[in-house]
């Protein structure tokens, strides 16, 4: 098999092409996530504590050096509020995913506790007599088409 022919085949598996819509799916989930977080969890959490925007929170370790309305050399710091708006953007995604897969386990343990449909007893001792007759050893001499003359 060529090359591009086993590449084929394994692009067009179903769990490429699934995987690959869930990344699609992924990548969009996180937008919009992220726009959740930063423009309607973020600016009343903001208020809260007193009008800070969480984006603009950073410490400075040096800061940077300007000459004559030039950056000479950017500021040094630690954007820590960019952080935590990625943390809980995080926490928001992992949330809904757990929520998702709980959903799912939900309804396939429900899937899992209905009764089975009604058997016919007449099948099921039909299949044991017939799984019997098929363990029996088989006996050359009690073969009628084997009679001995």
């Amino acid at each position: 098999m060529g090359f591009f022919a086993e590449f084929k085949k394994f692009a067009v598996k179903g769990n490429v092409i699934d995987l690959a819509v869930g990344v699609v799916i992924g990548a969009a989930f996180g937008a919009i996530t992220k726009s959740l977080v930063d423009d309607i969890i973020m600016p009343p959490l903001g208020i809260l504590i007193s009008g800070i925007n969480f984006s603009s929170l950073q410490l400075v370790l040096k800061e940077a050096v300007i000459e004559n309305g030039e950056v000479v050399s950017q500021a040094v710091a630690i954007r820590y509020g960019n952080f935590l708006q990625v943390v809980l953007n995080f926490l928001i995604i992992a949330f809904a995913i757990f929520l998702l897969v709980r959903t799912i386990n939900r309804m396939r343990e429900h899937e899992a506790a209905k009764p089975a449909p009604p058997v016919n007893k007449q099948e099921v001792l039909l299949a044991e007599i017939r799984d019997l007759l098929k363990n029996q050893p088989q006996d050359p001499s009690a073969d009628p088409q084997n009679k001995v003359v």
